[in-house]
């Protein structure tokens, strides 16, 4: 797969890391398609999501507060945002495909249920004659199967990296001889694997890993900041709690008359961006004593 007619596509084929992902010789769609003259095959997975149903239906998708609580709380949504914006971050930090992280971003919480982490562990259950319910599973039928918008497929016809960071965010599902790692593998996700294999047993691109802190690093945050504006927590309750105690203390040494919401919103800030400055040193430190590789 060669460079579009404009070249480097808006710097979507520059120069990167060789541990990154290069879109050049992306691994394919399922359903072949002409390449696009103005975008890299990771750029238009990422528009794809961005318009499609599913992405909009997770405005009404509960993080942690349920909508009718208010706008100003996250849904996933703005969670989702949240994470492509820090996941590009990282990945340009990295020099990886920055197109990637933010396609993996967008999608990991496509196939969440409405109402969080409780209602899903409920879903399973009643689902548990039928394989159960995996969210991340869902997110695969929605982007493979649901989606229908095209008049040659069902699903977005995604690249094969953007949907192997689907399903393997957060590590390998299988070992080498293809036992789960954490129980069954939802069926789904091995049917799809077998017109498309996935590699199971394999990490995923250093961009899907990307997505994955980033995932951490913002709801690690944004829970906090969100429980703060709840009145669920207090600043006071955040002294001498690891991370963000620490940071506070250092906020309110140096802003020692600045009101409560600020002084949040100083420490929501401040913790987001120590995380990724962490990260981004802890890689460059890998890279210097040469584990950084070609391999996943």
């Amino acid at each position: 797969m060669g460079k579009g007619a404009l070249g480097d596509i808006g710097f979507g084929y520059r120069p990167r890391a060789v541990y990154a992902s290069d879109p050049a010789r992306s691994r394919g769609r399922l359903f072949d398609e002409p390449e696009s003259p103005t975008r890299t095959p990771f750029q238009r997975d990422r528009d794809r999501i961005i318009h499609s149903t599913a992405f909009r239906r997770l405005k009404h998708k509960t993080q942690v507060f349920v909508a009718h609580e208010g706008d100003h709380y996250r849904t996933r949504l703005t969670h989702s945002i949240e994470v492509a914006q820090i996941a590009r971050a990282l990945a340009r930090a990295l020099r990886v495909d920055e197109d990637l992280a933010e396609a993996v971003a967008l999608v990991h919480d496509f196939g969440h249920t409405p109402f969080g982490h409780t209602g899903e562990e409920a879903l399973n259950e009643k689902m548990a004659g039928w394989g159960g319910f995996d969210h991340n599973a869902q997110s695969l039928r929605v982007v493979t199967r649901l989606e229908r918008r095209y008049a040659e497929f069902d699903g977005l016809n995604l690249s094969w990296e953007t949907l192997e960071g689907l399903v393997k965010h957060n590590g390998p599902l299988t070992d080498a001889s293809g036992k789960g790692l954490k129980g069954p593998v939802p069926q789904a996700i091995r049917d799809y694997s077998a017109l498309h294999d996935l590699e199971l047993d394999r990490f995923a691109g250093i961009e899907a890993q990307c997505a994955a802190i980033a995932d951490d690093i913002a709801y690690n945050t944004h829970d906090i900041d969100d429980g703060l504006r709840a009145g669920l927590l207090t600043l006071d309750m955040l002294e001498g709690i690891g991370l963000p105690g620490s940071i506070l203390s250092g906020v309110r040494a140096r802003y020692p008359q600045l009101d409560d919401v600020r002084t949040g919103h100083e420490l929501m800030r401040r913790q987001i961006t120590l995380m990724v400055e962490d990260v981004i040193a802890a890689a460059a430190a890998a890279s210097a004593r040469g584990r950084c590789e070609r391999r996943r």
